[in-house]
């Protein structure tokens, strides 16, 4: 509830106070009447002086009621006017209540709207960057799977052409050859090995590492027997499985026979020779199934290596002529040092000889040491003789002569 101003209160007090006298007014003069009336009933008589007195009450009631009249209009105007100053004070302090209270509204209003627009930007912000970064791992994963699905692609045409390559024997001759040119290269340094060597046999071998004597070169064969290996994993019945394992077992063992055959030769390569599978599965299935192939092997000196095996084999062949070269090496470093020692005492020779140089030198020093020593007690012997004047006593020094031109 709004509070008025002081003089809006005054006023207000002021125009009740004179209604109310107004009214007490007017009924004081209906209590007169009313007393008059009565007393001219009483008097009857006397009807004369009281219409005067009437009259005189009447002239005098009219002057109170329009001086009433008067007085109430002015407290009426008065009224009015506070009334309307009153409506003015308070409308302009209402309005500009409601103006500060609508700035504030408004000012809070913005502040709110600017806070939550910062914060739906913010979080739009975030959302973006979250979808952008959601939407680059998705791109990037994508990608990953499309290289995926193009590896795996690429791969089954190899496997494809492996299995082309494999199904013909001299592909596959040729593809050993690769993989074992690979590996020994990769690990080999390429004056430890050779190709397609030709023996004094007239047999020319795959590979051929040169290791020296002993053991000597170690000859490397790259072929092998698929096609009884495939009939065995084909094989789908025991009778049909045995045969097929009857049959891989005596292929590998004759291509073992041929291989100790052709490529060990006493004198010109190491009694034991290699034979390179190029596939790990056939290695594993020789080694689980087919023992008497293993032992027949081991019997002719020719090791079956698979890519596995044979890069350890390399590495061991790699420190066998790590091993040479450092005792060649060796070899070298004796050799030096011995004509190093050599050279040393051929230096110690030269330089007693030139210690006895120095010693005679020191000698001839010492002998012209004394011969001067010798010259010079002599001079001083002559410079001291007299010469027999007892008047003048000059040295006999002074006395002699000077040579002409000192």
């Amino acid at each position: 509830m709004e509070t008025l101003p002081l003089d809006a209160q005054a006023l207000t007090l002021i125009a009740l106070g004179l209604g109310g006298l107004g009214l007490l007014g007017l009924l004081g003069l209906l209590l007169m009447l009313r007393r008059q009336r009565a007393a001219t009933s009483a008097l009857g008589g006397n009807l004369g002086q009281a219409l005067e007195r009437l009259a005189a009450s009447q002239s005098e009631l009219a002057g109170r009621l329009a001086a009433q009249a008067e007085s109430q209009a002015a407290a009426q105007a008065r009224l009015a006017e506070g009334q309307q100053a009153l409506q003015t004070a308070v409308v302009g302090q209402v309005a500009s209540r409601l103006q500060a209270q609508e700035r504030a509204v408004s000012q809070a209003l913005d502040n709110r709207l600017a806070e939550v627009d910062k914060k739906l930007h913010q979080g739009l912000e975030t959302t973006r960057k979250t979808t952008t970064d959601t939407l680059h791992d998705l791109r990037e994963r994508l990608a990953v799977i499309d290289r995926a699905q193009k590896n795996i692609a690429d791969l089954s045409g190899q496997v494809v052409g492996l299995r082309e390559v494999l199904s013909n024997k001299q592909a596959r001759g040729a593809f050993g050859e690769v993989q074992l040119h690979d590996l020994v290269g990769a690990i080999l340094p390429p004056s430890a090995f050779d190709f397609q060597v030709k023996l004094s046999n007239d047999r020319r071998v795959d590979c051929l590492i040169r290791l020296p004597m002993p053991p000597g070169p170690i000859a490397v064969d790259a072929k092998f027997p698929l096609e009884s290996y495939h009939a065995l994993r084909i094989a789908e019945d025991d009778t049909s499985r045995t045969q097929a394992g009857r049959t891989f077992s005596a292929d590998v063992i004759k291509h073992v026979r041929d291989i100790a055959e052709r490529y060990i030769i006493p004198g010109e390569t190491a009694e034991s020779a290699l034979m390179f599978l190029p596939s790990e599965a056939v290695y594993a299935e020789l080694h689980a199934s087919f023992p008497n192939v293993v032992e027949e092997s081991y019997r002719r000196r020719v090791w079956i290596v698979s890519p596995t095996t044979l890069m350890a084999t390399l590495n061991t062949v790699r420190a066998v002529l790590k091993d040479a070269r450092i005792r060649e090496e060796a070899k070298e470093i004796q050799r030096l040092v011995g004509l190093l020692l050599g050279d040393v005492e051929r230096l110690d020779d030269r330089v007693g000889n030139l210690d006895k140089h120095f010693d005679q030198t020191r000698r001839d020093i010492d002998l012209i040491k004394t011969s001067t020593g010798k010259i010079a007690s002599r001079g001083s012997r002559i410079l001291d003789l007299q010469l027999g004047h007892d008047d003048d006593e000059t040295p006999a020094h002074e006395a002699l002569p000077k040579a002409d031109g000192g």
